[in-house]
Parts: structure tokens; C-alpha cells; sequence
């Protein structure tokens, strides 16, 4: 059995994701020279481009992990968040970058940046690999983005379904049929 047989289509390439990886981090090592940055990844869909993402970045960073869980096995946010797994660190004066691997309704993502606001830092931005604007309910936007799509259900390069396709190395879509 195929990695991809699961898969639709590919949406995006590996290519294309280093690619734009690599632009990110520019970015990011360009405007946080001079601060310190943490970068939290937020567990589990994004560590793969947060691994990539951190060793393309030109500067020394700090970097942390949370774990938010609003899906569980379910191709659907339930909406309602829980953190599984917190900082360790204290954010007070710290410039915060959170990594996650796709916006989507922005419910989980909002709650977290609210969340975190409250711990005083010294400012907090987003970096999203994926952005699905058309399933938005909370408008919150990436600081730092990769790429929209559209509102297709989407694994690989970290994202999964039921725990499974994080290894594929492009974004695929997912056939209706494995989870419908």
C-alpha cells in the first residue's frame, strides 16, 4: 500500500514548500535579529515545518512546544479547545512567534493568542504553513503565511487525518471517501 493512495491529488509540492520555507525564515531572521525570538510549534501538525522552518533561520531562537487538541479523530473542529501540554517557559517581555501548520475555522488558533496575550509578552505574531479562509468563523490572520487553499481537507508535511499521512512530504488532498 502507497503513502498517496489515500490521496486525491497533490496540492502542494515538497518543492514548493521548501521554497517557501526558506522565504519564510528570511523574513523571520530579517525582522527578529535583534529580539530573541521564541518560536512555540504547536504539537502535532506542525513540527515538521517547524523543524524546517528553525534551521533555515539565520538567528538564534528559542523554542518551545504546546500541544492544543479541538479536532481529536474527527475531520471537523468540535470547537471546543483544550490545552494538552503548555510552555514551560515564562513569555513576560518575550517576542513570540507561534508556528502552526493551518488556519482554519481560526477557533483553536484565536484562543490561543488570546491565551497567550495574557502572559504578557513583548508582542506575538503568527506563522501559518496553510491558511483555509473559507472556513473561517473567528477572523485571525497569519502574520507570516505559506499558502491559501482552498477548502479542501488536506494531509501530509504534518497534517493528518486520524493520526495518519503526517510523513508525506507534499500537502495532499484527502478523498472524500476515507472520511466521509
Amino acid at each position: 500500500m502507497s503513502l498517496y493512495n489515500d490521496a486525491e491529488s497533490v496540492l502542494i509540492s515538497k518543492e514548493q514548500i521548501a521554497q517557501k520555507v526558506k522565504e519564510l525564515a528570511k523574513t523571520l531572521t530579517e525582522e527578529y535579529k535583534d529580539k530573541n525570538p521564541l518560536l512555540i510549534c504547536i504539537l502535532k501538525g506542525s513540527f515538521i515545518f517547524f523543524a524546517d522552518l528553525i534551521r533555515e533561520m539565520n538567528i538564534p531562537v528559542e523554542i518551545e512546544f504546546m500541544a492544543i487538541s479541538s479536532y481529536g479523530t474527527a475531520s471537523t473542529s468540535s470547537g471546543e479547545v483544550k490545552v494538552v501540554k503548555d510552555t514551560d517557559k515564562s513569555l513576560e517581555n518575550r517576542h513570540v512567534i507561534i508556528i502552526e501548520d493551518i488556519i482554519d475555522t481560526g477557533l483553536t488558533l484565536s484562543y490561543l493568542k488570546n491565551m497567550l496575550a495574557r502572559r504578557a509578552p513583548a508582542s506575538i505574531k503568527i506563522c501559518a504553513l496553510l491558511d483555509k479562509p473559507d472556513r473561517r468563523e473567528i477572523e485571525i490572520e497569519a502574520d507570516y503565511l505559506g499558502f491559501k487553499i482552498p477548502n479542501h481537507f488536506v494531509i501530509g508535511y504534518g497534517l493528518d487525518y486520524a493520526q495518519k499521512y503526517r510523513n508525506m512530504p507534499d500537502v495532499c488532498i484527502l478523498k472524500k471517501s476515507v472520511y466521509s
